[in-house]
């Protein structure tokens, strides 16, 4: 790297502007976030993380943690639909813009493009929603998947307005170059980032240590209750019937009512709410349960269960974007065949032994995050160097970030003086 890309790199400031407060002990979306914020701090970067939201009693507290790394980090929360904004901005003069997920890209980028045109806008696309919602309606009206909807509209519009879209999954990256026919330079492969897993470590339960079966997931993500539905309605009275000393537990942050009614002791079915520590709990148990029907994107309750050294049970949706050629565990739709194969993998130790094994592989071979760090690194600074080639070859984004400019700002402007008066 020469002096003056390193100088470049540490001159920057970088603006985060979350959807919500990260909440990394609720979802993997807050864990991803924190990564992502860690990243730029080991570059030197001096950081704000701002957003519109409230803050839950989950929300990470940037300057009051013990992680030292990330009390520099400051907080600002800022308003929707408001000049106030467009002050911040012009004072803290960011070169690097973060948005987490679309909707933030909706929100505040025409103000970004406005007050700070030269910096590069990122956009962290978490999982792609418009595919998630697709298979969600499959799934629950028994139809063919349709791709082409509103959400997809507003999603890529979004992308192309960026300069750089963070994916989380490679299906992902290849469904938006194959079927929206998105230029590949402005999409980058940056799965969760991870520690090395030391797999010989004494810290990892045995076999006969372990007992029982998981499912953790918050539940203010529709696939999440869906799969707890299905266990309950479908898979697990069959598992229960042929392992009648197992229990399956059920962990996930924001329980509502219908969530508590499905426990039920005597069925094993036993709902906890949220986990104080999700690595924890997962550790205890001999397989994580996820049969899930829909979805989009990484799974970040698979990268916990394979850093606890708990094989998976899980459905093609499911392992999507993370493993296919080889398993830590199990990937099946056929029900029947689901059920069975899990029994399987529940008795047999040998099986089992190999799929911990493999989720540590995989760990280390897909999600280490010495791999993605440096050529994420390299990515920023040569969209930072050539920015205005880089928006050249991008055209067709520059335009529809014109025209969605005016029709958002404007938008806007109209809301903030409603609410003036």
């Amino acid at each position: 790297m020469q002096k003056s890309d390193i100088y470049l790199m540490i001159q920057n400031k970088v603006l985060f502007i979350g959807l919500v407060w990260p909440e990394p002990t609720s979802s993997a979306a807050g864990k991803r976030i924190l990564q992502l914020v860690e990243f730029f701090l080991n570059r030197g970067n001096e950081v704000v993380f701002s957003s519109a939201a409230a803050k839950s009693e989950a929300s990470f507290c940037f300057e009051q943690t013990q992680q030292s790394l990330f009390n520099t980090v400051k907080e600002i929360p800022i308003q929707l639909n408001h000049s106030s904004f467009n002050e911040f901005l012009k004072e803290f003069n960011p070169s690097i813009v973060v948005y987490d997920r679309f909707v933030s890209e909706e929100q505040f980028g025409w103000r970004v493009t406005q007050e700070c045109p030269n910096a590069v806008q990122v956009l962290d696309t978490e999982d792609l929603h418009f595919l998630r919602s697709a298979r969600e309606k499959t799934y629950k009206k028994k139809e063919k998947i349709n791709l082409y909807n509103e959400i997809t509209t507003r999603e890529i519009a979004s992308i192309l307005r960026s300069d750089l879209s963070l994916m989380i999954s490679e299906f992902e990256m290849d469904l938006l170059q194959n079927e929206f026919k998105i230029t590949p330079s402005l999409l980058h492969y940056l799965p969760f980032l991870e520690d090395f897993v030391e797999t010989n470590s004494e810290e990892f339960k045995s076999f006969d240590e372990k007992k029982d079966f998981i499912f953790i997931g918050n539940f203010l993500h529709e696939p999440n209750w869906q799969t707890v539905l299905r266990l309950k309605k479908n898979i697990w009275p069959k598992i229960k019937a042929q392992l009648p000393k197992a229990n399956l537990h059920i962990y996930g942050a924001y329980p509502s009512q219908k969530v508590w009614d499905l426990h039920n002791e005597k069925q094993g079915f036993l709902v906890h709410g949220k986990a104080k520590d999700a690595l924890e709990v997962i550790s205890k148990a001999r397989i994580l349960l996820a049969p899930i029907p829909f979805g989009a994107g990484q799974k970040g309750k698979f990268i916990d269960a394979m850093q606890a050294g708990t094989p998976i049970a899980t459905t093609s949706i499911g392992a999507e974007g993370m493993f296919s050629d080889v398993i830590p565990g199990i990937i099946e739709d056929n029900e029947n065949i689901f059920i069975s194969k899990t029994i399987e993998l529940y008795q047999k130790e040998s099986l089992w032994h190999n799929a911990q094994e493999i989720g540590f592989q995989i760990l280390n071979k897909k999600f280490d995050k010495n791999l993605f760090q440096e050529e994420f690194n390299q990515k920023i600074i040569e969209v930072q160097s050539n920015l205005s080639q880089h928006r050249k070859q991008n055209f067709i984004g520059q335009i529809m970030k014109s025209n969605a400019t005016n029709a958002l700002k404007y938008m806007s402007l109209w809301i903030e003086a409603k609410n003036s008066k």
